[in-house]
């Protein structure tokens, strides 16, 4: 190849953005809802009685957890050898979150059956319900946390967001049934309102965290990541690859500055604006579950946008080798 149409090539591949997984930014936020309201469900939150009222409720909250599980396998190289990570649960958040599912959707799947037969809600059972529901969000947001090699993530901040999130959302599809209308002297639209306040303040001081927290702040630089920064400044002569691998596909991405404060402000916008209105306009009035659900859809938007951000604007040390 002519060295001018090499260069080209390099230029290209230097300046093109890389896009995060999909299936996993559907899986974090999918599951995520899906055990937050699984989460509700067990502690017994107002909903309608009734079979219909009962499986509708449980083919959302299970059915949104599987999709995101589901969703996640597609990620994985080798999806066959799945089942073998439930076997290092001692040492791997991925498996403690593949046995935390499994264990929650099972218990789960005999509290709804006895829900929709008899309409009693055992208490109990719902209890272990929601344990495990929290027990799971905890785990798929520690499989990040943990990771010292990208500086963002590994941060209390990390799980906190991912549990905020999870309840919000879960609280949001409890109210879109129209049932629950106070927990205690204060109406379900103020509780709502609070929890997404939060749940967005948090991800507020999350980003001002991660702003701060990079590779080059913790004095890491091409020099440190080879070995060779005591001789003098380290410059890269050659990239390790002349395409597109593995490493740049999962652990190296690019995103403009510009481009990640408009995705932010479109993720608030979605995410938190918008319900909090919804929710001001439902204070003092009859909860309504074509607005609730309006705002769990919205809020569900902006999540996605977030979620994206998560991973796209996040620096793993493998970069180093890239720049």
């Amino acid at each position: 190849m002519p060295r001018d149409s090499l260069d080209g090539l390099m230029r290209h591949w230097k300046g093109s953005d890389m896009h995060p997984a999909v299936s996993v930014i559907f899986f974090t936020v999918s599951s995520g809802a899906g055990f937050g309201f699984l989460t509700l469900i067990g502690l017994g939150v107002p909903l309608p009685s009734g079979f219909l009222a009962a499986f509708i409720a449980s083919a959302l909250g299970v059915g949104l957890a599987v999709a995101g599980l589901l969703s996640s396998t597609f990620h994985l190289g080798h999806p066959e050898r799945a089942l073998l990570a439930f076997t290092q649960w001692r040492s791997s958040w991925l498996s403690r979150e593949g046995v935390c599912a499994v264990a929650t959707l099972s218990i789960y799947g005999i509290y709804a059956l006895i829900w929709m037969f008899t309409g009693e809600r055992i208490v109990w059972l719902g209890a272990l319900v929601s344990i495990g529901a929290v027990a799971t969000v905890f785990t798929t947001a520690m499989i990040y946390t943990q990771l010292k090699t990208v500086p963002q993530w590994n941060s209390w901040m990390t799980p906190a967001c991912y549990l905020l999130f999870s309840f919000a959302s879960g609280i949001l599809l409890a109210a879109s049934f129209g049932e629950w209308v106070a927990f205690g002297a204060y109406p379900i639209a103020s509780i709502v309102l609070s929890l997404t306040i939060v749940a967005w303040t948090m991800k507020l001081f999350w980003w001002q965290n991660a702003n701060r927290n990079t590779l080059q702040a913790r004095g890491s630089d091409t020099g440190t990541a080879t070995g060779l920064g005591h001789i003098g400044k380290v410059k890269l002569f050659e990239r390790p690859h002349s395409g597109e691998n593995y490493l740049t596909r999962e652990m190296v991405h690019k995103i403009g500055r510009k481009h990640a404060l408009k995705l932010r402000v479109i993720a608030l916008f979605l995410g938190a604006l918008v319900p909090v209105i919804i929710c001001l306009i439902l204070v003092g009035l009859s909860p309504s579950p074509i607005l609730f659900g309006l705002a769990f859809c919205s809020f569900m938007a902006g999540l996605f946008v977030e979620r994206w951000l998560f991973f796209a604007e996040a620096e793993h040390a493998v970069s180093l080798y890239y720049d």
